[in-house]
């Protein structure tokens, strides 16, 4: 009979391989994986942004303004500058 305490193991260990496999198919990628080049930056602010942010109307800021947020953001999300210029010009589309 397993106790409470041996399903807190399973679903601890459940938890923990969970996460390994997920950060590594983030560290690593998966085969056949669209490169950053390839893709658009409606794709990579949906991949990068939206775990913490909903999407702003284009004309909520000024180009210049979305600019200096893309630097912002560029460090805190760890973007590479690739993704933050796809990501600022799709941002910026509507103006």
């Amino acid at each position: 009979m397993k106790t409470k305490t041996s399903k807190s193991k399973i679903m601890l260990t459940l938890l923990m391989v969970s996460l390994f496999v997920l950060f590594s198919l983030n560290l690593f990628g998966c085969a056949g994986a669209t490169p950053i080049k390839d893709k658009p930056g409606a794709q990579l602010w949906g991949e990068n942004c939206a775990h913490c942010h909903t999407i702003r109307p284009p004309q909520a800021l000024t180009d210049a303004q979305w600019d200096i947020v893309g630097m912002h953001m560029r460090t805190r999300a760890n973007l590479t500058a690739v993704e933050a210029r796809k990501i600022v010009e799709f941002l910026k589309q509507s103006n």
